[in-house]
């Protein structure tokens, strides 16, 4: 088991070094090395669970860097948590590259593509793997790198270079947060590993105020990462990518990796409540708002996007409120549902080449396998029993509940009405009715190699609940150290009332787009202000926009023309200045130099003419001034001896 623990991200990233570096050799083959490697891993992968599962716990490290006293030490650890999650990435993973053989297919930069799906992977799964911080943040930047890579993969159209930046540039704020926490943590335990920190967390070796900023930095770049307000502006623009890029983003990778990231760290949270609250509120907020967008969205993809970024703030909420195990359950639920509704929506594309609702259309007929695969995936989103989501989300709802958290609580059961409209939406304007557009009419399935995935992942829509709900909760308890909050009568009131949210979403839907009893166009009328805000998603981007863009290009351009005016006007003062300096010099040169020289000149002259006068030649004269001479210094020595 030590060796396979090991082998799960080494096979996807040797996938990355080797076809990296074949260049051209490889140019349409890279899928032949990609797909084998992440199926290894999951292999691996599983094998690792079922041992897990039988209390085995591998743990392994080397050391790093070494000084006198003090050492940095890079390894892995397996347990629950993280057992879990190296099923659920490599096995999304393995589904997304499989699609990704039809959706791809003909692609110009088709080796470029498998080549970031493996360093993805492996990077992942080396996160979730690791057993310190330190490790943790290099293979979270790698994740940011590979995002940024794979949603600007269609780096010649337009905006999509725009949509990467946006993306890597968010997460990367986020991530200032993150350093910033980690850095503190050092500071205040002078070590990364899990294990050494949370026991001097627990036994109160950490500073209440240190713990309270390194566990805010911490959940800034989960908030990042999990697109939470209000960093979630960058998830819906990722969208520029290509579709099974969506789903591994979406589902399993990138945004899970901040949901991960609160979980790993739960010892350091139960120390500090006053930031669970915080987390409780961003995650709850998050996902009402993030799910109202979705009702005016006409991208399916952008529909889905939003999607995300609620069902994120639902697992937000529930690990705010003490409930770890539902929330991280609900992150494995979500990712296989999730996966689904993408990659149903990448054949229906791929069917009509538009990603706009309104020009589809009758797709159930022509896109039988399709149109099932995400009518499974949106009752599993909408909570409907017996379907994956239902069981997550109502776990998390109930320990909201038991929490003492009411608002919170009815804003979860808000959230799940407006989401179950939304997906019910999206399903009428997709499938329903009769075609709006040629393409429409014209669509035909996706092959095998597109459809096979579907019937997987819908498996796994219908299945993960019941079977999920078994290892949330007898495995991970273990490792969070809690157990089941609600009782069963508290569970089957919340159940009933998050079922009935369920199907009033459900109902609403269907009488606005499918019985037509009401028109969406005269209520988006009627409430034009808040459609319009809801269209705008409340204005973070036009916000961020004006304020950090248009911000910072007007400030670089004013600092531009402060620096040149500075620059000339000092460059023109030194010469000014210098050249004074050299007139000055030149006048004193010839004011004091000039007169010295000419003055002593003159003055020896004037002496060597009196001199002159004194040397006559005459001899008697010379014995006269020599007799005065002597009668001086007699006198002289006289009067003053």
């Amino acid at each position: 088991m030590f060796t396979l623990a090991w082998l799960i991200p080494v096979f996807p990233a040797l996938a990355w070094l080797i076809i990296g570096l074949s260049g051209k050799e490889m140019q349409n083959t890279g899928s032949q090395l990609a797909i084998p490697a992440v199926v290894v891993s999951l292999v691996c992968s599983v094998i690792t669970l079922v041992q897990v599962a039988g209390g085995a716990q591998p743990e392994t490290s080397w050391t790093w860097l070494e000084w006198p006293g003090f050492a940095i030490s890079f390894g892995l650890q397996v347990d629950p948590l993280s057992a879990m999650m190296l099923v659920v990435v490599s096995l999304v993973s393995t589904l997304v590259q499989v699609y990704s053989l039809g959706y791809m297919a003909g692609d110009g930069h088709y080796s470029r593509y498998y080549a970031n799906l493996s360093l993805f992977t492996a990077a992942m799964l080396t996160l979730v793997m690791a057993d310190n911080y330190l490790l943790l943040l290099m293979a979270w930047e790698i994740v940011g790198l590979c995002s940024y890579l794979l949603i600007g993969h269609y780096f010649q159209n337009s905006g999509v270079p725009q949509a990467a930046n946006k993306a890597f540039l968010t997460t990367r704020v986020g991530d200032i947060g993150l350093i910033i926490a980690l850095a503190a943590l050092f500071a205040g335990t002078g070590t990364f590993s899990f294990s050494e920190v949370f026991a001097l967390a627990e036994s109160g070796g950490i500073a209440q105020s240190t713990l309270v900023w390194i566990t805010i930095g911490l959940f800034l770049g989960a908030a990042g990462k999990s697109a939470q307000l209000p960093f979630q502006v960058w998830l819906p623009d990722a969208m520029a990518g290509p579709t099974p890029v969506s789903a591994l983003i979406h589902a399993a990778t990138m945004v899970a990796a901040g949901v991960y990231l609160i979980a790993r760290s739960l010892p350091l949270y139960l120390a500090v409540p006053e930031v669970m609250q915080l987390i409780a509120w961003v995650g709850g907020l998050t996902a009402l708002l993030a799910a109202a967008v979705g009702l005016v969205v006409h991208d399916i993809k952008k529909v889905l996007a939003y999607s995300t970024i609620s069902q994120l703030g639902y697992m937000m909420l529930g690990l705010g409120v003490g409930a770890y195990y539902p929330g991280v359950f609900h992150l494995m639920t979500h990712a296989f549902f999730k996966a689904l509704l993408f990659l149903a929506a990448g054949s229906v594309i791929h069917a009509v080449h538009t990603q706009d609702m309104r020009r589809m259309g009758g797709l159930a007929k022509r896109l039988p396998y399709t149109s099932a695969a995400f009518l499974i995936g949106a009752l599993a989103l909408a909570g409907v029993y017996p379907f994956a989501g239902f069981y997550s989300k109502d776990s998390i709802l109930a320990e909201v509940y038991l929490s003492g958290h009411r608002v919170l609580f009815w804003l979860g059961i808000l959230a799940a009405v407006i989401t179950a409209f939304y997906i019910t939406r999206a399903v009428v304007l997709t499938f329903w009715h009769r075609p709006r557009s040629e393409a429409a009419a014209e669509a035909h399935e996706s092959g095998p190699v597109m459809t096979v995935p579907l019937v997987i992942l819908s498996l796994l829509a219908l299945s993960a609940g019941w079977l999920g709900a078994e290892f949330a909760g007898n495995l991970l308890p273990r490792f969070l150290g809690s157990e089941v909050h609600h009782t069963d009568a508290v569970h089957r009131m919340v159940t009933l009332v998050a079922s009935l949210a369920a199907m009033l979403g459900i109902g609403s839907a269907l009488a606005f787009y499918h019985f037509r009893w009401f028109d969406p166009q005269r209520m988006a009328q009627r409430f034009s202000r808040l459609h319009r805000i809801l269209q705008q998603a409340y204005g973070f981007d036009a916000l961020y926009m004006r304020v950090f863009v248009q911000g910072t290009i007007s400030l670089s351009e004013q600092v531009s023309r402060f620096d040149l005016n500075v620059i000339d006007k000092f460059v023109n003062w030194v010469g000014s200045a210098t050249r004074s300096l050299a007139m000055g010099i030149a006048k004193l040169d010839r004011v004091l130099i000039d007169g010295f020289v000419v003055g002593m000149g003159t003055g020896l002259d004037l002496a060597g003419e009196k001199v002159r006068r004194w040397q006559s030649g005459q001899i008697a004269n010379y014995l006269l001034s020599l007799v005065w001479a002597v009668l001086i210094s007699i006198l002289t020595f006289k009067i003053f001896g």
